[in-house]
C-alpha cells in the first residue's frame, strides 16, 4: 500500500561487543563447516544485558533522538524471536514503563524475523485509524544463546546474534518518509520450520537446542525442494514489486537495500543474485560485522545507514525482511533531512547503475541456500 503523511522520526540501535568468528573457532564454540560460505566476520554477543533491556535501552535512544515525550506516543510495538529474559512476561509492557512510561497501548509482536517490518505495517493503520494519534515507538530485539538456541549452528549459513533497535513512527514530521509498505504469509509453508517434531508441553521439551537445519530436511523430503524455493521466492518477489509500484519507482532507483542479515551464501541466492542487487548498495559490510538479530534486522541496518552518514537526503531506501510462518515484508523510505545525530557524510555510494562488483566474489550457492531456512 501506498503511504501518506507518515514519517520517521528516529531510529536507535543497542548492539553489544562483538565476538570475532576467529575467536568462537578457536575457542571451539564452532566448527568451520558451521560458518563456511557465511563470509561473516563477527557477532554481537551479550554476556548479560537481556533481549528486553536491550530494547529498552534503545526506545530510549530513539525516543530522544525524535524528541518524544509520553504524551506524543500512542502506541508501543515490540517484535521479537526468542527468550526476552523472564518467563510469562509482557516485555512490551517493560519496554514501555522502562522507556515512554505511559498508558497507551503496549503490544508484542511474534512473527519471527518479519517481526519488525510486521510492526511497521500494523502501526501505519493504528496512527491512520485516528487523527488525533501522533506517534508510535517500534523496538525488537533478541538475545540468541544457549541452551535454547545455538548462535553458530542452529540455523545452518547464518550466525545469530544479540541486539535491539528502535524506529519511532510519526504523523508529525521527521528525517524521512515512509513511502509503501507490503506485507504478505503463505501458511502452507508453516511446516517448513517445524518438521516433525512433536507438540511439547513446555519451551525445548522436544529438541533443545532448536534445529532449523533438521526442520528443513524433513520439510523438503515430504514435499520437494522446488516446492519450497517456488513459493518462497514468489512471496519475496510479491512484496518487494508491491512496495516498489506503490512508491512509483523501480529497484534501480532505491539507493541502498536494507536486507536481512544472513551469511553471504544464503544472502546471495535469495536477495543478490534473484534481484540483481550489488552488494555495495547494501549495508554486507556493516551486517557481516554484526550477525542476524532476528527481527531487528530492517531498523537496525536503516539506523547504521543514516546514523553513519551513507543515506542522505534524495536516497530512497528499500527494506526487506522475511520470516518462518512463512511471511513477507517490504518498505520503501524516503530521506528527506540529515538529523542532527547523524554523522559527517562519508564519499557518496555508487550509483546502482554502475556499482563496481564485490571485492571479493561471492560463493557458489548450493540449491539448498536458495530457501530462505532462517527460522526467525
Amino acid at each position: 500500500m501506498r503511504i501518506e503523511d507518515l514519517h520517521i522520526r528516529s531510529t536507535a540501535a543497542r548492539l553489544p561487543a562483538r565476538r570475532t568468528v576467529a575467536d568462537a573457532l578457536a575457542a571451539g564454540e564452532c566448527e568451520p563447516k558451521a560458518v563456511a560460505g557465511t563470509d561473516v566476520h563477527a557477532v554481537s554477543v551479550s554476556t548479560g544485558e537481556s533481549a528486553a533491556e536491550m530494547a529498552a535501552h534503545a526506545a530510549r535512544a530513539a525516543l530522544d533522538r525524535a524528541g518524544s515525550g509520553p504524551e506524543d506516543v500512542d502506541l508501543v510495538l515490540h517484535a521479537d524471536v526468542y527468550h526476552q529474559g523472564q518467563d510469562m512476561w509482557p516485555v512490551a509492557s517493560y519496554i514501555q514503563r522502562e522507556s515512554v512510561r505511559n498508558r497507551c497501548p503496549a503490544v508484542e509482536i511474534r512473527q519471527m524475523s518479519n517481526g519488525g517490518l510486521a510492526a511497521l505495517d500494523l502501526a501505519c493503520a493504528y496512527l491512520l485509524a485516528d487523527p488525533l494519534r501522533g506517534d508510535a515507538l517500534l523496538t525488537a530485539g533478541d538475545r540468541f544463546c544457549l541452551p535454547g538456541v545455538d548462535r553458530w549452528r542452529t540455523d545452518p549459513g547464518t550466525p545469530y546474534a544479540d541486539g535491539a533497535a528502535a524506529l519511532v513512527l510519526s504523523r508529525r514530521g521527521g528525517f524521512a518518509r515512509l513511502l509503501s509498505l507490503a506485507v504478505d504469509s503463505d501458511p502452507e509453508l508453516e511446516q517448513l520450520h517445524r518438521g516433525d517434531e512433536p507438540f511439547g508441553p513446555a519451551p525445548f521439551s522436544t529438541r533443545i537446542p532448536v534445529d532449523f537445519g533438521a526442520a528443513k530436511r524433513f520439510f523438503t523430503r515430504t514435499h520437494g525442494i522446488s516446492y519450497a524455493i517456488s513459493r518462497t521466492a514468489a512471496g519475496q518477489r510479491g512484496v518487494v514489486k508491491r512496495a516498489l509500484s506503490d512508491a512509483g519507482m523501480e529497484l534501480e532507483d532505491a539507493r541502498w537495500a536494507v536486507l536481512p542479515h544472513f551469511g553471504r551464501r544464503r544472502l546471495q541466492s535469495i536477495f543478490l543474485a534473484p534481484f540483481g542487487i550489488p552488494a555495495e548498495r547494501t549495508a554486507w559490510s556493516w551486517s557481516r560485522t554484526v550477525g542476524h538479530l532476528g527481527a531487528a534486522d530492517q531498523f537496525a541496518g536503516l539506523d547504521h545507514l543514516v546514523a553513519d552518514g551513507l543515506a542522505g537526503p534524495g536516497d530512497r531506501c528499500l527494506l526487506v525482511s522475511v520470516g518462518a510462518g512463512y511471511s513477507w515484508g517490504a518498505a520503501v523510505v524516503e530521506i528527506e533531512t540529515r538529523p542532527p545525530w547523524a554523522r559527517t557524510a562519508p564519499d557518496a555510494a555508487p550509483d546502482l547503475h554502475h556499482a563496481t562488483a564485490p571485492a571479493a566474489p561471492a560463493p557458489p550457492a548450493a540449491p539448498q541456500t536458495a530457501l530462505p531456512g532462517s527460522r526467525t
